[in-house]
């Protein structure tokens, strides 16, 4: 198993309480997830930054460094409990190929059908050993039709999205495909064997500027302003807030702007 966090947000936002300073954060959640960590953090104004280890994000002092100094609009992170493939950077997600970004939790068990419905040119952009670059790549050929067939439009790579996913779950021995997925307009979460929650934080909310951090007792400072309007999705309830829990199967698809918004397709 690994652990995944997403979020979208208005402003451009510090990502650091989420990644090492709340109280189930990537770095908290990493001493039982231990085999690598990635953070993907996505600006308007310089794209993707993709940064990535093959250490316990706790003991990793480059973590902490890039945790601490993450800002942006939209991020993708996930600390990696590995099953198939060696603790290797081409094995550590986010993966990150063109406009997108992909993180999986879970274990894909039917290589062999993934392998075979992933045109060669896709196969092709493979670096790693894993399933999840397998996936990732699956869907990616998925989504390259679409936008070759409709161009930019979000309804085309929906049902891209949705056809990709009924094939794939059509097989009962698929195994578990809980994924992330972003181009940084809009991020993708899908729950299909491993846990997702959901957790909105509107305009308004009370903000809590200082907080004590259940794992040092150090009081830690948030980043972010009352103006903010931010969607988070993780693979479990990393701050005390009111998280929802995502159903098995669910797709869901966050847009970036005008504001932050949720839709389940």
């Amino acid at each position: 198993m690994c652990r995944l966090l997403g979020v979208v947000s208005s402003e451009t936002a510090q990502f650091r309480l989420t990644l090492h300073e709340a109280p189930r954060s990537l770095a908290f959640l990493s001493r039982e997830h231990r085999d690598g960590w990635g953070i993907g953090v996505y600006s308007a104004n310089t794209g993707w930054s993709i940064e990535r280890g093959t250490l316990c994000a706790h003991e990793d002092l480059d973590f902490h460094d890039v945790a601490a100094g993450s800002r942006g609009e939209v991020l993708v992170a996930h600390v990696r409990k590995r099953t198939v493939g060696s603790i290797s950077i081409d094995n550590t997600h986010p993966f990150h190929h063109g406009r997108w970004v992909f993180a999986h939790n879970g274990t894909i068990q039917d290589i062999p059908w993934v392998r075979s419905h992933t045109p060669c040119e896709n196969l092709e952009m493979i670096r790693g050993e894993t399933d999840s670059e397998l996936l990732f790549a699956f869907l990616l050929s998925r989504l390259d039709r679409a936008h070759l067939e409709h161009g930019d439009d979000d309804g085309a790579e929906d049902r891209a999205l949705l056809g990709a996913l009924s094939d794939l779950l059509a097989h009962p021995t698929l195994g578990a495909c809980t994924f992330l997925l972003s181009n940084g307009q809009k991020l993708y979460a899908h729950r299909s064997g491993r846990s997702l929650f959901l957790l909105e934080r509107h305009p308004g909310d009370v903000v809590r500027v200082e907080r004590e951090s259940m794992e040092t007792g150090a009081v830690v400072e948030t980043g972010w302003s009352p103006a903010r309007h931010a969607i988070l999705v993780a693979s479990e309830k990393i701050t005390d807030e009111p998280w929802q829990p995502l159903d098995e199967g669910t797709l869901l698809r966050v847009d970036r702007s005008p504001a932050p918004r949720w839709l389940e397709l």
